[in-house]
C-alpha cells in the first residue's frame, strides 16, 4: 500500500509538471513568453493599437529519467487578438492593454511505458495590463514627442492573468487555469546613444489557488514566480528595430491538498524580436525564442508572427 501511494504521488508529481508547464506556454503565448522589449516606450496620448498574432510552440517537458512519465512532448499553436489604448494619468503616460487568445494544441507523452495523447483547443486565459511611466515620461501630444530628446524611463505595471479561459474540473489538463494571477513590475529603460535601448525588468507572478483542481474537490496552489528580463534594442531606422532578450524565471512550486511537489522552476529563454513599419499605421513583429537553461519544465521554443494597427485620436479642444 505504502509502494503505491509513493508511485501515485511520483506520477502526480510528473503529471503537475507536465500540466504546470503547458499552463505556463499558453498563458505566455499573450506576452511572447514574457520576452517583451519596448513595453515601457513613450507614445502620444490617445494612440490606439489593434493587436493580431500567431505563435507556433513546441518542445519537451523534462523529467527525471527514473520516472515512470517520459517524453513528455507538446506541439502549440495560438492566435490572439488585443486592443491597447495610451492615455494621461495624473499628467504622466499610461497604457492599457487587453489580450484573448484562442489555443489548440497536441500533446503526447508516455506513462509507464505506454504511449499517450491528447489534444485541446479553446479559449484560453485573457490578460490585462496597465502601464505607467513615472519617471521621464509625462503625457504628451504628438507634437511634443517629435523632437523630444530620448530619456531614461522608469515605469511599473500590474498584469493581470482572468480566469476566462476553458476549464472543467474532472479534466486533469485544461487550457483555463480557473484561477487568477496578478504580476506587479518595475522596469529600466535606457537609451545608449541615438539607435540603442537597453530595458531591464524586474517583476513576479501571484497565484490564487484553484479551488475545484482534478477531479473537482482538491486545491491546487502556487508560490510566487519571480520574472527577470534584460533587452538590448538598436533602431536601423526610427520605426524598425530588432532586439535580442533574455529572461530568467524562478520560484512556481506547487501544492495539492497540502502536499508540495519539486516542481520548483529555474529557467533560463533566450530569443529575438524584430518590428518592420508596413506603411504609416501598420507594422509587423516577428519573434522567436527558446530555452536556455532549464531545470524542470517546459523546453519549448517558439516562433510568432503579429500584426499592429495603430491610429491617433483627435487632440482635445481647448
Amino acid at each position: 500500500m505504502g509502494s503505491y501511494k509513493g508511485n501515485m504521488k511520483i506520477i502526480n508529481f510528473l503529471i503537475v509538471v507536465w500540466f504546470g508547464s503547458l499552463l505556463w506556454l499558453i498563458t505566455q503565448s499573450v506576452g511572447a513568453q514574457d520576452l517583451d522589449p519596448r513595453a515601457y516606450i513613450r507614445l502620444p496620448v490617445k494612440t490606439y493599437t489593434l493587436i493580431t498574432g500567431y505563435s507556433y510552440s513546441y518542445g519537451a517537458v523534462l523529467t527525471d529519467l527514473s520516472y515512470p512519465i517520459q517524453d513528455l512532448d507538446a506541439r502549440v499553436h495560438s492566435g490572439t487578438i488585443g486592443y491597447a489604448q495610451t492615455f494621461s494619468l495624473f499628467g504622466l503616460s499610461a497604457q492599457a492593454m487587453m489580450a484573448v487568445p484562442y489555443v489548440w494544441s497536441d500533446l503526447s507523452g508516455s506513462v509507464v511505458g505506454q504511449q499517450q495523447c491528447a489534444s485541446l483547443n479553446g479559449l484560453a486565459d485573457s490578460r490585462l495590463r496597465l502601464t505607467v511611466l513615472v519617471l521621464g515620461g509625462p503625457a504628451a501630444g504628438l507634437a511634443e514627442l517629435i523632437n523630444a530628446p530620448r530619456k531614461t524611463i522608469i515605469g511599473v505595471s500590474m498584469s493581470i492573468g482572468v480566469p476566462t479561459g476553458e476549464y472543467s474540473s474532472d479534466m486533469l489538463i485544461n487550457i483555463g487555469t480557473h484561477r487568477w494571477s496578478f504580476k506587479p513590475e518595475m522596469a529600466l529603460s535606457q537609451p545608449l546613444g541615438k539607435r540603442w535601448l537597453i530595458d531591464v525588468y524586474s517583476g513576479v507572478w501571484l497565484f490564487t489557488a484553484n479551488n475545484s483542481y482534478y477531479p473537482g474537490s482538491s486545491e491546487r496552489s502556487q508560490d510566487p514566480l519571480g520574472s527577470f528580463q534584460v533587452h538590448i534594442s538598436y533602431n536601423i531606422t526610427p520605426r524598425f528595430w530588432i532586439a535580442y532578450n533574455t529572461t530568467y524565471y524562478v520560484g512556481g512550486k506547487s501544492t495539492i491538498d497540502g502536499i508540495t511537489y519539486d516542481d520548483r522552476q529555474s529557467n533560463t529563454r533566450i530569443g529575438l524580436t524584430s518590428v518592420l513599419p508596413v506603411g504609416k499605421s501598420n507594422s509587423i513583429k516577428l519573434a522567436a525564442s527558446t530555452g536556455g537553461i532549464v531545470r524542470v519544465g517546459q523546453d519549448f521554443t517558439t516562433f510568432s508572427i503579429g500584426w499592429q494597427h495603430a491610429w491617433l485620436g483627435k487632440p482635445a479642444k481647448d
